[in-house]
């Protein structure tokens, strides 16, 4: 009878013994109380407590972690913003103690204060200062953060400001002035490049033009060249300059007719067009010519009366020539 009864006890008492052992992961701390009271903090390996007197009170992550605040305010210029603060924390190891009984709840506590910074700070910027110095307001809740929960065995390793959530209508407006703005840009560069094209447009009209001029200048310095050899050539053989400047006339006509009878799709009309308009033209030339050598002898006539003479050109006398034996070096 006493042996049924012993192994139960026996059982009972392994199981007891048993419950003594407990392991912790790496990077964890717990935390052992006896009878309520603060015992000691365990780290990771295999640890033992009194069985039905120490017990195990919690355990703390020494990891690394991380905690996003969203957080609703207004800037300077009345926008409303909404701001995503992520807090990288993490329980310092040599003040668990401190993590465990001075603060119920580090991540409201965390909350709380990252909502305070940032409805001090962000009030303070424009919209697109907020933008532009997001940093700033990272540093400004890392500040206070570290200065508040150090206190209780956190350290805050970094805050970022990871999003900025203007309200809908805002972003709207902001793109549609973004759009607007590099539509001005679009169309300077446009403008500017179609003044570009006009300038070289005329500058390339304008050398046209001084070329197609330097031509029809050549042109006519020839053709008046070949007149005055044709001129020569009529005079030496009888022909005074009269007659002669109406026989090229002539015959310049006569050969216009012909090219113009030599091309099949020419738009050109020479008037008088009649067999009888070389003779007229002819006629007409030299009536011209003896009435304007009648009107220049008037003149020359009342001109004298008159008194008023034109003035001579004075002749360029020639170098003395130097006789046999003199000298010219005065």
């Amino acid at each position: 009878m006493g042996g049924f009864i012993f192994v139960p006890l026996l059982v009972v008492g392994f199981f007891i013994l048993l419950a003594g052992f407990f392991t912790v992961k790496q990077q964890t701390a717990a935390i052992v109380e006896r009878f309520g009271k603060f015992q000691s903090i365990r780290h990771s390996g295999l640890q033992l407590k009194i069985p039905l007197i120490d017990r195990i009170a919690g355990r703390i992550n020494l990891k690394i972690q991380q905690l996003d605040v969203i957080v609703e305010t207004k800037t300077k210029d009345d926008v409303f913003v909404r701001l995503k603060i992520s807090v990288q924390f993490q329980v310092l190891e040599q003040k668990v103690y401190d993590a465990f009984y001075k603060l119920q709840n580090p991540h409201d506590q965390i909350t709380s204060y990252v909502f305070d910074v940032v409805r001090a700070e962000v009030p303070k910027m424009k919209l697109d200062d907020v933008f532009e110095r997001k940093d700033d307001v990272a540093i400004a809740v890392k500040s206070e953060l570290n200065e508040a929960m150090s206190t209780y065995g956190y350290d805050i390793i970094k805050t970022l400001v990871t999003d900025i959530d203007p309200d809908v209508q805002v972003k709207e407006a902001m793109n549609r002035i973004n759009a607007a703005e590099r539509e001005k840009v679009a169309a300077e560069f446009e403008a500017e490049a179609e003044r570009i094209k006009i300038v070289a447009k005329a500058r390339a009209e304008a050398e046209s033009k001084r070329l197609q001029g330097q031509g029809i200048a050549d042109q006519r310095r020839e053709i008046a060249r070949g007149l005055e050899e044709s001129v020569d050539v009529l005079n030496n053989v009888g022909i005074n300059s009269q007659e002669a400047s109406a026989l090229i006339v002539v015959t310049q006509h006569y050969d216009t007719l012909q090219s113009i009878g030599e091309a099949t799709n020419t738009n050109l009309i020479l008037l008088p067009n009649s067999p009888q308009a070389g003779s007229d033209m002819l006629n007409n030339m030299i009536a011209s010519f003896v009435a304007s050598n009648q009107i220049g002898e008037e003149m020359k006539k009342k001109n004298i009366e008159k008194g008023i003479m034109p003035k001579k050109k004075p002749k360029r006398q020639a170098p003395p020539r130097a006789e046999e034996g003199e000298d010219l070096n005065y």
